[in-house]
């Protein structure tokens, strides 16, 4: 693993034009027609390609399933000004309480994943989950959303979790992106989660600028670079990545919080995706073990890695 510290010319360069948006809402189904895509060109029948591919399976679920759902009503008016004044995320994760809505959408989506491949291991997470009665479906949701899952029970949760990212990505994607405040260090501004990765763009307007991505609502909000994406720190900032890696993946390290989160540059790659290409280099997750920096973002599918 090699060590970079910021230079002229590196991914960590300041050199930003123009003035970015602060937030940029989720198209739900370009979200995960994007991350299907991209799990499957990670898919392999070697090491965790298949793995790989059953997530793409998902992400497909998702995805049709985004399609054929209406629409959700925006937020109460009274309640999304009281959130922006007090900088609440609207869509509070601390605050969910399932309802039928979200029932019923558990249903279809773990239906749609009965006729998905996948090894019998996860077959019998599926059966499980479908059989779960709510009140343990409830401890897994608040699980999730604490960011503290029993590895012994991954499996189930990550269905729970694909769940929560489809039903949390529609409600995000009605927000008013122009509207949304900073709610605080590491945190999504509409739902309050913490970033999976973050992703220096190529977007008109906005190229070069980096963006965190939120794990469970995909919404990305603008955050500088050389500025730590948990504690937001400036002091101590270094990148690390594979050694004669193809220098788009990095891990960004904080000295002051003592985490990493892993910044893609889709100015070298443009089909980066920060939720999908966070499994898919593991191998970058597995170096920083040797270091003594942990990881500070949370990924439903890497859990037990």
């Amino acid at each position: 693993m090699s060590r970079k510290n910021p230079i002229p010319g590196d991914m960590t360069a300041i050199g930003e034009m123009r003035n970015p948006p602060f937030a940029r809402m989720p198209d739900p189904v370009r979200l995960f027609e994007r991350r299907a895509k991209r799990f499957h060109q990670f898919s392999s029948p070697d090491g965790i390609g298949p793995y790989l591919d059953f997530l793409a399976g998902i992400a497909g679920a998702q995805q049709k399933l985004a399609g054929e759902l209406p629409e959700p009503a925006p937020l109460d008016e009274a309640r999304l000004q009281r959130a922006l004044n007090h900088a609440i995320p609207p869509l509070d994760r601390n605050a969910f309480k399932a309802d039928v809505q979200f029932w019923s959408l558990t249903d279809q989506l773990f239906g749609q994943l009965e006729s998905l491949k996948k090894p019998a291991a996860a077959q019998a997470a599926l059966s499980k989950v479908q059989k779960a009665d709510k009140a343990a479906l409830n401890t897994m949701i608040a699980d999730l959303m604490a960011d503290s899952v029993p590895v012994e029970a991954m499996a189930e949760y990550a269905y729970v979790a694909a769940t929560l990212q489809l039903f949390f990505v529609c409600a995000a994607a009605v927000l008013p992106e122009k509207e949304l405040k900073p709610v605080g260090d590491g945190a999504c501004p509409a739902c309050g989660g913490p970033p999976v990765s973050s992703l220096i763009v190529a977007w008109p307007h906005a190229n070069g600028n980096r963006f965190c991505s939120c794990a469970l609502c995909g919404t990305l909000w603008h955050h500088v670079r050389i500025k730590c994406a948990i504690c937001s720190s400036t002091k101590g900032i270094r990148y690390q990545e594979i050694e004669d890696g193809p220098g788009s993946i990095k891990a960004e390290t904080c000295d002051e919080c003592g985490c990493y989160v892993k910044i893609f540059n889709q100015q070298k790659d443009s089909s980066l995706d920060p939720f999908a290409d966070d499994v898919g280099s593991l191998g970058l997750d597995l170096l920083m073990r040797e270091t003594n920096f942990r990881r500070g973002a949370f990924n439903p599918f890497l859990l037990g890695y």
